[in-house]
C-alpha cells in the first residue's frame, strides 16, 4: 500500500529483502518524544513563592530595602566630616539667600499710639539693627518686652508690605496717685503702675491714696471718690489702714472713717446727713463711720471747751432755778 502523499516512506534501518527476492515487510519506527517536564514546583520554588506573598515581605522589598540601602549610602557619604561641613554650608547659604531677599526685608520701624517717652523706650527694646531680616526678628518675644513697660496696657506688632514694622502700642492711663515713702507712683484704674511722678504739681487733676496696700484696692478707692461729689473739693485724698479700709482725709484736718465693708453706703448716709443737718460744716476732726449702727463724731479741742462751757451754763441756769 502506498501513502496517499505518494512519498516513499523511510526504511527502518537494517531493512533487508525478502528470500524471494521481493520486498520485506516494511517496519515504521516511531520517532522519540522529548520527556515531558513535571509542572509541579520544588520545594524551593514553593517556599519562596509563598513567603513573596507575605505583606511584610512585600513591603520590605519594596520600600524598606530601598530605603536601607539610600540610608545606607547616605550614612557612608556623611560619614566624611569634610562632606558634612560642605553640605551644612551649602544649606546655610541657601537659607540666607531666600531669607535677605529684598521682600523679606524690613527697612523702618513705625509707632502708633505711644508718647515719645514710650515711642523712644520701644526702639531700644527692638532686637536687631534695621534694615533686617523678617526672619531675624521674633515678633512675639519683641511684643512681650514691649508689654513688661509699666506704661504699656498692650501692643500688637504687624509687618506691612514695603518693609515697614508697625507696632501699635496701647498705653495704660493714668488714674490715680500713690504716695510712697520713696514718691508718688501713678497707677491706672486696676492699680497697675503707669509711671514715678517726681512731684504732685505736675498730675493735680489726679486724686491722691496712701497706705500699704492701697495699690491693690483702687477700684474701690475710685468708687469711693466718685461717690464724693459734694465734697470733692475738701478732700485730700484716701488713706488705706491696715490694708482693709478707707479713711478720706478733708482740709482743716479733718477725718471720715469708713467701714471695711460696703464704704460707698457709708459715703451716702454721711452725704445725706450733711445735707440734712450740715455735719460737715460742724467743728469736728474725726467722723467715725466703722460701726454704721452707732456712729460717732470727734469734736475739736475748740469746739469740745465750747460744749463744756454750754453744758456748765445749762447746769449753773438750772441750779439757780
Amino acid at each position: 500500500m502506498r501513502p496517499l502523499n505518494g512519498t516513499t516512506p523511510r526504511e527502518a534501518p537494517g531493512h533487508r529483502k525478502g528470500p524471494s527476492g521481493g520486498m520485506a515487510p516494511r517496519v515504521y519506527q516511531r520517532s522519540k518524544r522529548p520527556a515531558r517536564r513535571d509542572p509541579a514546583p520544588s520545594r524551593l520554588a514553593f517556599k519562596l513563592e509563598r513567603l513573596w506573598l507575605t505583606p511584610a515581605v512585600r513591603a520590605f522589598t519594596r520600600i524598606g530595602l530601598p530605603l536601607v540601602l539610600i540610608v545606607a549610602g547616605l550614612g557612608v557619604w556623611l560619614g566624611d566630616p569634610g562632606r558634612r561641613a560642605e553640605l551644612v554650608a551649602q544649606v546655610q547659604d541657601v537659607k540666607d539667600a531666600i531669607e535677605h531677599r529684598p521682600e523679606f526685608m524690613v527697612k523702618l520701624l513705625k509707632i502708633e499710639g505711644a508718647s515719645p517717652e514710650v515711642a523712644h523706650a520701644v526702639r531700644a527694646m527692638l532686637p536687631v539693627g534695621l534694615p533686617a531680616s523678617s526672619f531675624d526678628i521674633d515678633l512675639d518675644a519683641y511684643r512681650d518686652t514691649i508689654r513688661r513697660l509699666d506704661a504699656v496696657a498692650d501692643a500688637r506688632l504687624v509687618i506691612r508690605p514695603g518693609g515697614v514694622l508697625e507696632a501699635d502700642v496701647t498705653e495704660r492711663v493714668p488714674a490715680i496717685l500713690w504716695r510712697q515713702p520713696a514718691g508718688l507712683e501713678m497707677l491706672d484704674a486696676s492699680g497697675h503702675r503707669v509711671a514715678t511722678l517726681i512731684s504732685r504739681d505736675a498730675r493735680p487733676d489726679l486724686p491722691v491714696i496712701s497706705g500699704m496696700g492701697a495699690d491693690k484696692a483702687v477700684p474701690e478707692a475710685l468708687e469711693i471718690i466718685a461717690d464724693a461729689g459734694p465734697i470733692l473739693p475738701r478732700l485730700r485724698g484716701l488713706e488705706r489702714l491696715g490694708e482693709r479700709r478707707w479713711d478720706m482725709v478733708l482740709d482743716h484736718d479733718q477725718r471720715i472713717m469708713l467701714p471695711e465693708t460696703d464704704p460707698v453706703a457709708a459715703l451716702d448716709r454721711i452725704l445725706a446727713l450733711n445735707t440734712a443737718e450740715d455735719l460737715l460744716a460742724r467743728d469736728f476732726t474725726v467722723i467715725d463711720f466703722r460701726n454704721k449702727d452707732r456712729p460717732t463724731i470727734r469734736l475739736s479741742d475748740n469746739a469740745l471747751a465750747e460744749f463744756r462751757r454750754v453744758q456748765s451754763d445749762i447746769l449753773k441756769a438750772r441750779a439757780t432755778q
